[in-house]
């Protein structure tokens, strides 16, 4: 027998509670809290399958950790295609590894959340905006650089605008550039 997977588990409840607001733990519990990527999974729902899925980020009326299915999806679900493990190792691995907004890098403890990082892959220009999924438009970003970035980031910064912006700092944060990059890099 087929074992029902996160995902499927997340459609069934929302399917139940269309037009009612439901809780990050309501959710939690009716797929198993042994599911520790089910808000992933949300997210896969709304900006892949097209449900229509509303958070505080949509709706004042909405507080963190609350969810609003306003309507049953279309019969026919779309399922996007995944990035090759290919092209995510490429990405990666010329990133170095690190987020690309915050430097942080897996292991870490990220200070916002208190949590170890895990990186992730972020579109520069959304796919929602017509980026695509190569290369030149994937870039590795924390969970919370890439929860924060979305829709909103541009580009990364060039070489010359991010010197220029550290020869604008003060000596104190010119100091903490020097020393994260020290440190990140291993020079003495």
């Amino acid at each position: 027998m087929r074992k029902v997977g996160s995902k499927e588990r997340i459609r069934g409840f929302l399917r139940s509670h269309v037009g009612e607001v439901v809780s990050s733990i309501q959710i939690r519990d009716a797929i198993g809290t042994e599911v520790s990527e089910w808000a992933r999974r949300v997210r896969e729902l709304r900006d892949e399958e097209g449900w229509k899925i509303i958070t505080h980020n949509d709706s004042a009326e909405l507080k963190p950790g609350q969810y609003l299915l306003t309507e049953l999806p279309a019969e026919k679900v779309k399922f996007a295609r995944g990035i090759s493990a290919r092209l995510r190792a490429e990405v990666l691995d010329r990133n170095g590894f690190t987020c690309q907004m915050c430097g942080l890098t897996p292991g870490e403890v990220d200070p916002a959340t208190g949590r170890k990082v895990r990186l992730h892959l972020g579109h520069i220009k959304d796919k929602s905006l017509g980026g695509k999924d190569e290369l030149s438009n994937l870039r590795a970003l924390c969970s919370t650089c890439n929860q924060g970035a979305k829709n909103v980031t541009g580009e990364k910064p060039t070489a010359i605008w991010l010197l220029s912006q550290i020869r604008r700092a003060g000596l104190d944060e010119q100091r903490a550039a020097f020393e994260w990059l020290r440190k990140k890099f291993g020079g003495d």
